[in-house]
This record gives C-alpha cells, sequence and structure tokens, in this order.
C-alpha cells in the first residue's frame, strides 16, 4: 500500500480522488453523492477562493494501483489569524474498512500539517461554512440532507484509533407539515417584532436574492464578534457561496431579519435535491441540469440550514421570530411537506430543548474531533 500527495495538475490523480467515494458508498443506498463540478473546483487553486489565502494538502492511499482512500488536510490561515490558534482541518476523509489505510492517510495529512508549524487537527471540517462539518453518528438509516455529511458507521473507529477525541456534536431534526406547532409562538414573534421594529425580508426572485447577498455577508461578520471556532468571509469566498445557492434556491424561502434597512437576522432554507443527485452521480452535463431542474420544481423535501440573530437581538424572546419563520417556510407553499433542520450544536441545550418541545425529532447525530500534533 502507496500513499502519495495529490498533484493538482495531474488528471488520472484528481479522478481517483474524486472517483473513489462511488466506490465506497456503491452498496450504501442513503449515500448521495455530492455535486462534481463544486467537487472539481475545490480542487483548482486558480479558481477557488480559498486558496487565495490558505493552503490544502490532499492524500491518496493506493492498494497496487487502486484507490482505496483519501484525506484532505487545510490550513486556513484567516481562521487561524481571526482565532489566535495554530489549528489544521481535515476533510473529505473517505476510506474503505481499512485501519492500514487510514492510519497511513492521517500519518501523512499529521506530518503535512507540523511542517506548517500547527499543532492541533480538527475535523471533519471543511473549507466554508456552507460545508456540512462532522462525522454522522447516529441516522445512517436516512438520506443525508444536501450538502451533509454521510459516511459508514465504521469511520468513527478508524477515526478514533488514530488517537482523535470528541471535540463536540450537532443534531439534525425533522419537521413535516402536520407538527403542531404552537400558535401563541407566532403571536409572541409578532409582539416582539413590532416592539423592536422589525420586520421579515423576503424574495420574490433569485434576483431579488442576488440583492441580499451584501447583508448575508454583512450580517455573518459582524455576529463572529466574541465568538470562537469561525473566521469572517472574503467577499470572494461569499460570492462563490452565493453562487452555489442561488442556482438551487427557492427565493421564498430566504428570509433576513430587518431593523429598517440594516439586517440583524436571517433563516436560510432550500430544496432538497438529493434524489435528483443519486440519479445523476452528482453530474450536471449532459443532461443532469434537467433532472435537477425538474426535482427542484417537485421535490416536497426543504432543509433549514442556517438561522440566526445578532447578538443584542436574542434576548427577550428575539429567537421566537426565527422560529415562527421556520415554520411558516415549512407551511406556507404547499407543496412542501418536510423538512430538515440541519446541524444544531448540542451546547445550545436551550435551542435543542424549545425545538423538540415543538415536535422536532432530532433524528441524526454528527461528531467532530480533535487531536493535538505536537
Amino acid at each position: 500500500m502507496d500513499v502519495l500527495q495529490l498533484d493538482l495538475k495531474n488528471k488520472k490523480q484528481v479522478d481517483d480522488f474524486l472517483r473513489l467515494p462511488f466506490s465506497v458508498y456503491r452498496n450504501i443506498p442513503q449515500w448521495v453523492p455530492p455535486l462534481q463540478m463544486d467537487e472539481r473546483l475545490r480542487l483548482d487553486p486558480k479558481r477557488f477562493p480559498f486558496y487565495k489565502h490558505s493552503h490544502a494538502a490532499f492524500f491518496l492511499a493506493y492498494e497496487g494501483t487502486r484507490p482505496i482512500g483519501r484525506l484532505a488536510i487545510l490550513d486556513n490561515q484567516r481562521y487561524n489569524e481571526f482565532n489566535k490558534t495554530k489549528t489544521a482541518f481535515f476533510y473529505l476523509f473517505e476510506c474503505e474498512d481499512k485501519l492500514e489505510a487510514a492510519t497511513a492517510l492521517f500519518d501523512a495529512g499529521f506530518t503535512w500539517a507540523r511542517s506548517r508549524g500547527l499543532d492541533k487537527i480538527v475535523g471533519p471540517k471543511g473549507f466554508t461554512p456552507l460545508d456540512g462539518f462532522g462525522l454522522l453518528v447516529k441516522g445512517f438509516e436516512h438520506r443525508p440532507a444536501f450538502g451533509l455529511p454521510y459516511n459508514p458507521a465504521y469511520y468513527a473507529d478508524l477515526i478514533e484509533a488514530q488517537g482523535f477525541v470528541k471535540e463536540g456534536e450537532s443534531v439534525s431534526g425533522y419537521i413535516n407539515t402536520k407538527t403542531q406547532f404552537p400558535p401563541r409562538i407566532h403571536d409572541l414573534a409578532q409582539r416582539i417584532a413590532k416592539r423592536r421594529g422589525l420586520h421579515i425580508l423576503r424574495c420574490e426572485s433569485r434576483k431579488d436574492l442576488r440583492n441580499l447577498v451584501p447583508h448575508l455577508k454583512e450580517l455573518y461578520n459582524n455576529s463572529l464578534t466574541g465568538t470562537e471556532g469561525t473566521a469572517p468571509l472574503t467577499d470572494e469566498e461569499i460570492d462563490s457561496m452565493a453562487n452555489q445557492l442561488i442556482w438551487l434556491a427557492d427565493p421564498r424561502l430566504v428570509k433576513l431579519v430587518m431593523k429598517n434597512d440594516k439586517a440583524v437576522g436571517f433563516l436560510l432554507a432550500y430544496p432538497d435535491v438529493s434524489a435528483a443527485l443519486q440519479k445523476t452521480r452528482g453530474r450536471l452535463f449532459p443532461f443532469g441540469w434537467l433532472t435537477l431542474l425538474l426535482e427542484l420544481r417537485r421535490t416536497d423535501w426543504i432543509n433549514i440550514n442556517g438561522a440566526g440573530l445578532l447578538p443584542e437581538y436574542r434576548g427577550s424572546g428575539g429567537t421566537a421570530i426565527l422560529y415562527s419563520e421556520m415554520f411558516k417556510s415549512v407551511t406556507e407553499t404547499p407543496r412542501y411537506k418536510h423538512a430538515e433542520v440541519v446541524q444544531i450544536g448540542i451546547e445550545n441545550e436551550n435551542m435543542q430543548r424549545e425545538m423538540e418541545n415543538f415536535g422536532i425529532d432530532f433524528y441524526k447525530m454528527h461528531r467532530t474531533y480533535s487531536k493535538e500534533l505536537t
């Protein structure tokens, strides 16, 4: 068995890296292939904004000439500067159930991270805030929401064998139109909004959605003050993320909480196209785009993949506005019947308890790991 560091100019190596998951998951019907166009973009230092400020290394494990494992190690310098840390991330780990291969991949990754002066490694954690994070440890029987990680159960054993320990966990919950959402929350949301002079800004078109992008960037970056584990977004990064979202968005599902002309909160949801990606194997061409377009029009699932308020608006019932709009996103459009609220940190006990009281079933869990490299 051999491990090599990917030469991003070598087409065969890049193809081996991108095709490996199709081998690992060939007998797992729940798996959703990622959008291949986006996967290739991540491996292009000339086009992907991450490489303007940071670095990454990609590793492949071969058994003879057959690829059996892969791993990405990220040195996100903006993250480390903002958090005053020297932390690497690991991401895109896929491997057959072979401990020797996993160990060789991580050893190569650890060596690369140490060579850059990094003293800790955390993951799975991706390039941008839109990348789903963590290792699935509960809910293997369910299809993942679009963009969220899915993996075989044995991955936890492979990763923990490398000396990783639990860093944190997040849960994802299910809600549908039959969920008995308390009317009092809608009433409270209206009263809070009126008292604080807040209103909900909704979109009717993709053009409207594009016009919200500067608000989203300002809102995200302003919300980071005093927080750990995040980093401000550059203009190029927010534009790249917006391009990823806008092509699949239902504009009615993206909402901003406004104070006059300033965004103070947001709710991000979009139709789930996982079924189409399974059919097209993640490819848009030559005809995959048509399958995805049809799925956008007929899917009855949505993913609620982000909600937040600036710190000064969270107290005194402010989160009721987000809960109210979250439920409206599921019920206001007749064709949507199901929703997944994705990746709420278990440290946010109040939000999790409140949402459970509303009838949300937290049926999936993802775990992040850490390891000291000193």
